[in-house]
């Protein structure tokens, strides 16, 4: 059986102490395997990564995503500070929405990607990737002195659950109620569990339906295991990263640090429709401007294996015998049943029905560029 390749890399922690999520004992009950990354143990994968993916895909999952890092932004220029410091258009969002963006270098380049939570006109919810925690925060704390506001890391104080998949609605309803059938995608509410106020978003990085709920870590365990239970009757399983990276590759999610970083703009890594130009100012945007009407010289953009080989990250490109590109993600589709990848390649190879060349193990394999997301999940 082909095994995917997991696309991120796992850190090596060298003399720091590796974190645990307030869930890692419940982990550590179901038998997952557990690595190192961004700092924490968590877990790659509980019965195989190609069950759990196609567990999403047809029924629900649930994943441990509590190493994620979480900013509060609060004071009467919230939205001019987060206007200023992300590429999308804060001024589109509505009271409990969600936004899609992305923070900007002074090069139009990118320093992470993230969601923006609308709490109310004077405070917002940001919720950054786990290896950039420190590196968003140092970012953003430079700027705080210019706007009238603070800037708080709750990430440690904030556990954090995502469950995902066709079941996941009748899943969360029978815990939460109507408020889950009403909320609409990329919307949040909040909810209570034993007294506690939670936060709960229609959101996840999988392309499918779903939830993730934002928490106490006291109260991670209590709710995990109630979603378990809730979801029996639908098949939930518990995920780990290894499914979490297949998914929302066949999605076409990027995944930072391998599909776009500071060296990446915006605009070429496929996420211009996240890049708003005409909002006004913000960083970076002189840059992105004069990228876009100069016209893109490279764009991350997708591909399918015609012959055998999985394309992994790093795996040189070639066209016409000439190295073009290099391949940011890569791996066997589970659901899909092919090899598939994202690669920087020239504007001109860009587009879908151009054949290319993958270099794997010294060897060069056939692939044709396609549109994506390679999957998309069927309407209701």
């Amino acid at each position: 059986m082909k095994k995917p390749c997991v696309n991120f890399e796992l850190n090596k922690i060298k003399g720091d102490v590796v974190k645990k999520t307030p869930l890692y004992d419940e982990h550590i009950k179901l038998g997952a395997k557990m690595v190192e990354f961004a700092g924490f143990n968590m877990p790659v994968q509980y019965k195989g990564v190609i069950e759990e993916h196609m567990t999403v895909r047809t029924k629900v999952g649930m994943f441990d995503v509590s190493h994620m890092g979480e900013f509060r932004v609060k004071g009467n220029q919230a939205f001019d500070f987060v206007q200023y410091l992300t590429t999308n258009d804060v001024a589109k969002l509505s009271i409990k929405q969600v936004q899609y963006s992305a923070f900007p270098t002074e090069k139009g380049t990118v320093v992470d990607d993230l969601l923006v939570y609308k709490v109310n006109d004077n405070e917002y919810l940001l919720v950054v990737n786990a290896a950039n925690i420190e590196k968003d925060f140092a970012h953003l704390s430079k700027f705080v002195d210019k706007f009238d506001v603070s800037l708080t890391n709750e990430s440690d104080d904030t556990a954090q659950m995502a469950i995902q998949g066709p079941k996941a609605e009748d899943t969360m309803f029978k815990i939460f109620g109507d408020v889950v059938r009403e909320m609409k995608y990329y919307w949040f509410d909040y909810v209570e569990f034993e007294g506690e106020t939670c936060l709960l978003s229609r959101t996840g990085y999988t392309g499918e339906d779903g939830f993730e709920i934002y928490c106490k870590p006291e109260l991670a365990s209590k709710i995990w295991n109630k979603i378990l239970d809730a979801g029996e009757e639908f098949g939930i399983e518990p995920c780990g990263l290894g499914a979490r990276d297949t998914l929302r590759l066949e999605a076409r999610m990027n995944l930072y640090g391998n599909d776009m970083d500071e060296t990446t703009t915006v605009l070429e890594a496929g996420l211009g429709w996240i890049c708003k130009l005409d909002k006004g100012d913000f960083l970076g945007r002189d840059v992105l401007l004069k990228q876009k009407e100069e016209g893109l010289k490279r764009k991350l953009y997708g591909f399918e294996m015609i012959d055998k080989g999985i394309p992994r990250h790093g795996y040189p490109v070639f066209h016409n015998g000439e190295e073009v590109g290099v391949v940011t993600s890569g791996s066997y589709a589970p659901y899909l049943k092919k090899n598939i990848g994202l690669a920087y390649l020239p504007i001109e190879l860009a587009k879908a029905g151009n054949e290319i060349e993958i270099g794997i193990r010294k060897k060069r394999a056939k692939a044709i560029t396609v549109k994506t997301p390679f999957y998309k999940r069927p309407k209701k």
